[in-house]
Parts: structure tokens; C-alpha cells; sequence
């Protein structure tokens, strides 16, 4: 299970920073799965990430050697757009606090997690990872998606300047178990998936979603996710060859983690509908916004690698949709 040549070690501590999080649990997921079993994973009430103090005082206790930052406030195009100020302030100071402290406590490898959303509205298709920059950003989520690239920009500088082994995902939307079904605050497919179950139990006869639906959008599902980020962390060293290099010969220190395939927001809806059995008609407000046309990931860097996503849309909306069954069944929905 343990390769010779893996950059994380089976006894390493591992400090899984939003593990409670949908993305941060299935990281913690697969890192049990593939045998690291010493992870640190202290909830809010213990441990505010936001309070430089705190998290000064938790590394010199703890002391991890490996640090992944699952960590964010996160929300939709609704929340995004409403709260700009709560989305940069947040953000920063949670990835700032965690990413100079992992390096001043000699952290060994840390792993940071971006999103799509930091490339421009109009980026070339499939986007590639030297987009980044090259334009102005979707105004719906710029203040997180500013936040999210000076978390990657601390990582290659501390990197460039200081050696400090930091790497940086860049995932696509993701969804799956854990997922936050807020009526306004959560992303496309959760809220998807609440609207028409809840439709359904009502015996409604239509459901209004955002938008035109022509939207084109790329889904990762997090289980999927879990496993790019022990992969990476096991096996991608940044540096210099021919598939992980920029125009100017340098090394990359992120890459994106993706299916590599897009649909778009009408179809993904039909999918839903069908899945939880809403038999009823779809009405599109065109008053509300698409957000970006088309946001596709170019995963060619990740392949080259040796990681492929392995779980279809159908298969991991099923699966989600079952989760969230759960959920509300034990009256314990993330909302």
C-alpha cells in the first residue's frame, strides 16, 4: 500500500484543515482508505482558523508534518454576489493563517485547494492552468475567486523563494455526500437536487431554476476528489519535465483535477429530475444569472500523471441523492 518512492509517509501527521466540510471529510476518507491513519482533524469549536493565535498555538502542540487546506467559506452564484466582503475577509485570513504558520513550523508538505472559478469568465477552452491571469473574472464569484489565487500565490512564492513544498488543486464543482442544500447559498447541483425532491413531495407540478440553462458546467464528484489529493500528495513533486512545465520552461505548482467533460445546466437538471422521479415541467428564469458560459478544466496534466476520475455523473448524483436521503431521514441536512 505504501510506495517506496511516496512523498507523505505512513506515520506522518496529517492536519486536514475544514475536515468536517464536504471536500475536507472525503480527503479524510481516502486517506484512511490507502492507510494514513494519523490525521488531525479539530472541529471549529476547538480550533478557529481565522484567529492567527489559535493557529500558531495548534502547530506548536500538534505539530503536523503534512497540512491540507480543505478549508473555506464556500456558497453559490446567490451568496457569492451577496456577500463579498464575508467571502474575501474569511478566505483570506484562513488560508493566510494556516499557509504561513504550515511554513514557519517547518510543515514538510502542505496542499492547497483552489477552485476553477480563479480563471478568467472567457478563458480559452478546455482551460489550462497558465490561463490563469489572462483576464477579468466572473464578477458572481470574483471575491472568492481573488481569495482563492493569493492562496495560490503565497504557495509558489513560498515555494520559489523559500523551498517550502507547497502544491496547489485547482478542482472543478464538486458535489457529493455532505454537500450544503442552503436555498441560497449552495451550489448548482445541491440546490438541483433539493428543489426537485422537494418538489416532488409536494406533488408540484413545475420547478423554476436559475438562469437560461445553457450554462456549460463541469462536475467532479468529491469522492473522486479525495482520491486526486492523496495521489498528488503521494506522488507529484513540481518539478521540471515535459508534460508540468509553463511557456517559459518553469514548473507548474498547480494543476486542475477535473472529468474532462462538460454539460450543460438544463441537462443537468433533466438528470436530477429523472433521478428523484419528478415527473413535472421545468421553468427557466432568464432574469437570473448564467454565470460563465462554459467553465471546462483541461485534466491533460493530471493524466499525464496518472489520475483519471472514476465515477460517472448519473452514478454520483444517484449517490448523492441517496446521501441526502439519508440526511434528512436523521434530520441532519447541512443547510
Amino acid at each position: 500500500m505504501f510506495e517506496k518512492n511516496s512523498l507523505i509517509k505512513s506515520n506522518d501527521r496529517i492536519f486536514i484543515a475544514g475536515s468536517s466540510g464536504m471536500a475536507g471529510n472525503a480527503i479524510s476518507k481516502s486517506l484512511e482508505k490507502h492507510g494514513f491513519r494519523n490525521q488531525l482533524t479539530p472541529r471549529r469549536h476547538e480550533l478557529d482558523l481565522s484567529i492567527s493565535n489559535q493557529v500558531t498555538e495548534w502547530f506548536q502542540e500538534n505539530k503536523p508534518d503534512v497540512v491540507i487546506i480543505a478549508a473555506a467559506k464556500v456558497g453559490g452564484i446567490h451568496a457569492n454576489s451577496t456577500q463579498q466582503t464575508d467571502f474575501l475577509l474569511e478566505n483570506l485570513k484562513i488560508q493566510n493563517n494556516i499557509i504561513e504558520t504550515a511554513w514557519k513550523s517547518k510543515v514538510r508538505r502542505l496542499l492547497f485547494l483552489g477552485s476553477s472559478c480563479i480563471y478568467p469568465k472567457f478563458s480559452k477552452q478546455p482551460i489550462r492552468e497558465e490561463y490563469l491571469l489572462t483576464g477579468s473574472l466572473e464578477p458572481t464569484n470574483e471575491s472568492y475567486a481573488i481569495a482563492k489565487i493569493a492562496g495560490i500565490k503565497l504557495c509558489s512564492s513560498l515555494r520559489l523563494e523559500k523551498g517550502f513544498d507547497a502544491i496547489s488543486l485547482m478542482p472543478t464543482n464538486l458535489y457529493g455526500p455532505g454537500d450544503n442544500y442552503h436555498y441560497t447559498e449552495s451550489h448548482v447541483l445541491p440546490a438541483l437536487i433539493r428543489r426537485f425532491h422537494e418538489a416532488k413531495e409536494k406533488g408540484e407540478k413545475i420547478v423554476t431554476c436559475w438562469g437560461t440553462g445553457e450554462a456549460l458546467r463541469e462536475f467532479l464528484y468529491v469522492g473522486d476528489l479525495g482520491e486526486a489529493c492523496v495521489f498528488a500528495l503521494k506522488h507529484w513533486n513540481p518539478e521540471p519535465n515535459s508534460k508540468t512545465i509553463d511557456s517559459k520552461n518553469n514548473p507548474f505548482n498547480i494543476i486542475n483535477v477535473g472529468s474532462g467533460l462538460d454539460i450543460t445546466i438544463k441537462e443537468v437538471a433533466e438528470k436530477v429530475s429523472k433521478i428523484i422521479g419528478f415527473n413535472g415541467k421545468i421553468y427557466w428564469d432568464h432574469s437570473k444569472p448564467d454565470g460563465c458560459p462554459k467553465k471546462q478544466l483541461d485534466v491533460s496534466r493530471m493524466h499525464y500523471l496518472g489520475w483519471e476520475a472514476k465515477t460517472s455523473l448519473n452514478r454520483g448524483i444517484q449517490i448523492t441523492y441517496q446521501s441526502f436521503l439519508e440526511a434528512l431521514k436523521q434530520d441532519n441536512l447541512r443547510t
